[in-house]
């Protein structure tokens, strides 16, 4: 395994990890992989990512299985950040496009439908 390389951020940050089980349709798995390549993206989500304020922001995949993990700065308001991006370009319609891969409600935002997760262990 190589790892990933991450990118440096000046000062303090905060980590939000979250989880999410999708379909465990081989063929709809491959479709949401595909919906999250730079090949195939919406710039206006990676956008309005970038545009609440969230620095970084990586999915891995096991199977079905996602993990997110964000990284903000400390001053971060997760709750507004997620209003907030519900209400730019194309961030609804891509909530409904995602929910048939997800096996949500079509008018689900995002931060309803992952989970955060708690950190039991950190390597100091």
């Amino acid at each position: 395994m190589e790892g990933y390389s991450q990118r440096i951020t000046e000062g303090r940050v905060k980590r939000y990890v979250q989880f999410l089980e999708i379909s465990d349709d081989p063929q709809l798995m491959a479709q949401y992989r595909k919906w999250h390549s730079e090949e195939y993206h919406w710039k206006e989500i990676r956008d309005g990512i970038r545009e609440v304020g969230i620095l970084e922001m990586e999915l891995y995949m096991l199977g079905n299985k996602l993990v997110m993990i964000v990284d903000a700065p400390a001053d971060f308001d997760w709750e507004k950040a997620m209003a907030r991006l519900a209400t730019l370009p194309r961030q609804a319609e891509w909530e409904a496009f995602v929910s048939k891969f997800q096996g949500c409600a079509a008018d689900a935002r995002s931060d309803e439908k992952w989970q955060p997760m708690e950190r039991m262990f950190r390597l100091y």
